[in-house]
């Protein structure tokens, strides 16, 4: 990675724009796709929050200056099906100068498919490949952050996905963790098989699918993978809460960029002090709680439009009601009830109840997400680690992996 590069008009720039292919990304921010999360709302409020951290006359190049917004994971299976839900996930709304899709496939021929039809139809002007999911439903199956374990199979898929994008400017990324467990690791031998592939970065989550979110990311795995993979970036992923954690792990790592999932979750302001942070400035949001509830009902309203039902926004919106009121003192009673609304108009109720004055709580906002739980036993199909290459009865069983999966 080259550091001191300055954008026009910007002063101590840390790093350089990062190139995925044909897209110049201006700031090397990633925003992790998240299944029920990185909708289209959502996406919108952190790519406004991450324009709002260019510096005042700082150019920044390329269609997407303000980083890359993800949506959630889609399997191949059900966008070739064109099912309902699938066909919402990929919808993008006009301010998407680049449309980032991710798609989850165990089959080297759908997946193909699937990448041919985002690019024929228009639909996408990036697509992530994830290897990185750690959660039962897809690894007792072969998926996710297990599957490049068949290293065979692995490489099969990405170069299926890279050559049905082939006469266009569509590039390929792969997002994936660092093995099954300690172990039983593959993230060099697939960055490599990946690079190879001819796709356009890749990215490593430093946690193996028996991490899933437990303990502290391994970012010196992150680095080890920029060692090894030379020709394309490679980006780092896992305990980025703030603007500092994303200038240490490029600092420590040598990465190119950096991906943000669980720290921006009732957070999308993050992505201004990210954007700010890598351009040299020292601008970091500390919302008070008035600016908080003024972000969650733009969040609805944004949900509501989106959906066009208001009662599936609001119920979609409970997940994220927490993470906004993460550190305040609001009470037990008062995160549940919000946990529980059920239109605009209570939620109006809801927020007009809070005591507003509250600054900023600093530390007690940021930090981990939810629950990150305990290391835990990867669920895999009988015999999986018996070899790395794939017999027949497993790949039958790989066959109906894709059907009922739509996140993780």
């Amino acid at each position: 990675m080259t550091v001191g590069t300055a954008w026009p008009g910007c002063e101590n720039t840390h790093v350089n724009p990062l190139q995925i292919g044909s897209i110049t990304v201006g700031s090397p921010v990633v925003l992790a796709p998240m299944a029920g999360v990185t909708n289209a709302p959502f996406r919108a409020l952190c790519r406004r929050a991450g324009a709002a951290g260019i510096p005042e006359g700082a150019a920044l190049p390329g269609p997407a200056p303000a980083g890359l917004y993800v949506a959630e994971m889609l399997t191949s299976r059900a966008l070739v099906e064109r099912t309902p839900e699938s066909m919402r996930i990929i919808s993008h709304d006009a301010g998407e100068a680049v449309r980032s899709v991710q798609l989850y496939g165990v089959d080297p021929a759908t997946v193909g498919v699937a990448t041919r039809m985002l690019v024929e139809e228009d639909l996408a002007d990036h697509i992530d490949l994830n290897f990185g999911c750690p959660v039962p439903k897809v690894t007792r199956k072969g998926g996710g952050a297990v599957l490049p374990w068949k290293s065979e199979l692995f490489g099969a898929i990405v170069t299926a996905a890279v050559r049905a994008t082939e006469g266009s400017d569509v590039p390929v990324t792969v997002k994936m963790r660092m093995g099954i467990d300690a172990e039983h690791l593959t993230y060099l031998d697939a960055g490599l098989r990946a690079q190879d592939a001819g796709v356009a970065a890749v990215a490593l989550h430093g946690r193996t699918a028996a991490d899933h979110y437990s303990g502290t990311a391994n970012w010196d795995a992150i680095g080890a993978l920029k060692q090894a993979v030379t020709d394309i970036p490679v980006l780092g992923n896992g305990d980025i809460w703030s603007a500092q954690d994303a200038l240490a792990m490029v600092a420590h790592t040598g990465c190119d960029g950096i991906v943000v999932g669980r720290g921006c979750q009732g957070r999308p302001w993050l992505f201004t002090d990210l954007v700010a942070a890598f351009a040299g400035s020292s601008v970091r949001r500390r919302p008070g709680l008035a600016q908080v509830a003024k972000t969650i009902r733009e969040h609805a309203e944004l949900m509501v439009t989106h959906f066009g039902d208001e009662g599936k926004a609001l119920r979609e919106l409970r997940k994220h009601m927490a993470w906004y009121l993460k550190g305040f003192v609001v009470g037990g009673p008062v995160r549940a009830a919000f946990g529980l609304v059920s239109s605009l108009a209570e939620l109006d109720d809801r927020l007009a109840a809070l005591d507003l004055d509250q600054p900023y709580p600093g530390a007690g906002a940021e930090g981990p997400r939810g629950r990150a739980g305990t290391p835990k036993v990867p669920h895999l199909p009988q015999g999986w680690l018996d070899s790395r290459d794939l017999d027949e009865e497993l790949r039958v069983l790989l066959e109906q992996a894709e059907l009922g999966v739509s996140g993780g």
